[in-house]
């Protein structure tokens, strides 16, 4: 179950309180402090191939989209 999907069941689950109570007591991921999932892009919220170096927190692809934009120049 990815990140997305447990939050789109909480949304389901929001007119049953105790059915939602035990979703979240049994189902709901735990919060990371270490590992992939623990950062994600600021731009469009994936998980993999993080770039955090100059503060930047984008992933590899957003990152090629916005470098010329951003200062960053491409040699070769």
């Amino acid at each position: 179950m990815t990140s997305s999907d447990w939050r789109k069941i909480l949304k389901q689950l929001k007119n049953k309180p105790e059915i939602m109570k035990k979703f979240l007591k049994h189902c709901k991921p735990k919060e990371r402090k270490i590992g992939i999932a623990t950062k994600k892009c600021e731009r469009c919220g994936r998980y993999g191939a993080h770039i955090k170096s100059y503060g930047l927190n984008l992933c590899r692809h957003c990152f090629r989209e916005i470098a010329e934009e951003i200062g960053f120049r491409k040699y070769s």
